[in-house]
């Protein structure tokens, strides 16, 4: 059984930061890739990060680049977003997901955690 488990959300003002975690079981970390999505309300689902399994690339959203940073623990199964200099428009539903392929399209990620809500007020 495949699982992510997101947590870490939050209602935080702007400016400020929030760490979420997504604690992955150990048949898929050391094979995938981990992206983070976002979803606000009324919009689509959009591609905030990933982390490649193989090296530890990393890429970006522009609209978070150098706001955020993602990253990975081996040894606890668990990838990490930090967010930093939070702003309203950050505002949505935070999902981790899987994927074997090098992507950042939604549909290319095989598996999906349950999402935490992120909140940034004015």
């Amino acid at each position: 059984q495949v699982q992510l488990v997101e947590s870490g959300g939050g209602l935080v003002q702007a400016g400020g930061s929030l760490r979420l975690s997504c604690a992955a079981s150990g048949s898929i970390f050391s094979r995938y890739s981990i992206g983070w999505f976002r979803q606000a309300p009324g919009k689509e689902r959009e591609f905030v990060s990933r982390i490649r399994w193989s090296d530890s690339g990393t890429y970006y959203a522009d609209s978070v680049k150098g706001r955020f940073t993602i990253s990975r623990d081996n040894a606890k199964n668990t990838v990490y977003l930090q967010m930093n200099s939070l702003k309203p428009e950050d505002t949505a539903v935070y999902y981790c997901a899987a994927t074997n392929v090098l992507s950042v399209a939604a549909r290319s990620y095989n598996f999906w955690g349950q999402g935490t809500q992120v909140t940034v007020s004015s």
